[in-house]
């Protein structure tokens, strides 16, 4: 009998430390799980940009390694009036990375960023370029390269340990870079002369870089390059090159449409002119700016070819 119940008792004893042993191995992985969780969240800048512009380069450059937020993501909205909201301004003050526009451009931005600790890359001034000048600096090849080269230093700065991963990403942004800026040259040895018009100042870096002539009258030039409304008689003298067809194409800006932009934009129909829209968001079908850019190069080289067959 005594032998019986010893062996129910280690029966017994056994099932018990069974399900002990299976408690604590479930507590274990759920421990572990949670501090994985917590060691992943901790491996993530957190990134906040003016626009999608530069908010797409950030991720490119940070991978898994960052949680890019960009505030302006839509084509409609005109970031020079941007009103920004009480969650935008929070959003900065909880970024560790701020990445503006600048050149007066996203002033917002540059106020809500200056009240935050996130290291801040003012993109404009990273390509030499100050409040006065074109603000439009994500067209500029220079800009977008300096502005990359600063991102990659700021994720450095913050996060050392994966330092030669930022590096290969930064490589691997910049081989897509030259990949754009040798199809920019190949527009500019095609035609590099090639005359235009500008509604707005907008595009003015990129045609600069596919070496494109800017024809666009002197009075309206400067007008609108000041904001200030060009005379009667500065648009008359745009309108009239346009019928006349002394340019080989217009570039509008569909963010910044007006009852001044449509009659130009009629013009050019009259003359025969392509127009070619160049937004200042990036449109939602792109996924980085490179491949925008690459897109309205490619428009442009259409463009081209039409001018060359009606010659």
């Amino acid at each position: 009998m005594e032998n019986e119940y010893m062996k129910r008792l280690l029966r017994t004893l056994t099932i018990l430390l069974a399900a002990l042993a299976t408690i604590f191995a479930v507590a274990g992985c759920s421990n572990s799980k949670a501090g994985d969780t917590q060691i992943d969240k901790e491996k993530v800048i957190t990134v906040i940009a003016s626009t999608n512009v530069w908010g797409s380069v950030a991720k490119q450059l940070g991978g898994r390694y960052v949680d890019v937020t960009s505030i302006l993501n839509n084509t409609g909205t005109d970031a020079h009036d941007y009103e920004p909201s009480t969650n935008d301004i929070s959003k900065f003050q909880h970024a560790q990375v701020a990445i503006l526009n600048g050149a007066g451009y996203d002033e917002w931005a540059a106020k809500a960023a200056g009240q935050s600790k996130a290291i801040v890359i003012d993109a404009a001034a990273a390509g030499g370029k100050k409040t006065g000048d074109n603000p439009h600096v994500w067209f500029s090849a220079a800009v977008r390269n300096k502005t990359a080269d600063e991102i990659t230093a700021a994720y450095i700065k913050l996060m050392p340990s994966e330092k030669a991963e930022f590096e290969k990403l930064n490589k691997d942004w910049h081989t897509e870079e030259d990949d754009l800026e040798a199809q920019l040259q190949t527009v500019a040895q095609a035609d590099g002369k090639m005359p235009y018009g500008a509604i707005e100042s907008v595009g003015d870096y990129l045609a600069q870089d596919m070496g494109m002539t800017d024809v666009t009258p002197k009075g309206y030039k400067n007008a609108t390059s000041n904001e200030s409304e060009p005379t009667a008689s500065d648009i008359k003298s745009f309108t009239e090159a346009l019928k006349k067809g002394d340019m080989k194409m217009l570039i509008a800006n569909s963010q910044e449409k007006s009852q001044l932009s449509d009659q130009l934009t009629d013009a050019a129909d009259s003359g025969n002119i392509p127009v070619v829209d160049i937004t200042e968001q990036m449109p939602s079908q792109y996924k980085t700016l490179n491949e925008w850019l690459k897109a309205i190069a490619e428009q442009i080289q259409a463009t081209q070819k039409g001018s060359a067959a009606k010659k």
